[in-house]
């Protein structure tokens, strides 16, 4: 449940990783994703196998993080009240 969590979350980000300048990049390793998500129920890991993927979850968010939120604040700024 934890690394179909964490796949989850990363898929989730896919409308918004479109409008990022190296997000088509990205999106091509999301058809690897969602297989394995697919299948993840065939799939034996241990522990440290979960461990590891939480933390480059966590790692991949944070990387994103910068990008995102200038793509917020650019979308922010085209829909200001007058």
């Amino acid at each position: 449940m934890r690394i179909t969590n964490c796949l989850q979350t990363i898929l989730e980000l896919e409308p918004e990783l479109r409008k990022l300048e190296f997000g088509h990049t990205l999106l091509d390793e999301f058809e690897v994703l969602k297989n394995f998500l697919a299948r993840i129920d065939e799939v034996e890991l241990s522990e440290s196998d979960v461990d590891r993927i939480e933390r480059a979850t966590a790692n991949f968010l944070e990387e994103l993080r910068e990008p995102m939120a200038q793509i917020a604040a650019s979308a922010g700024a085209g829909h200001r009240l007058q």
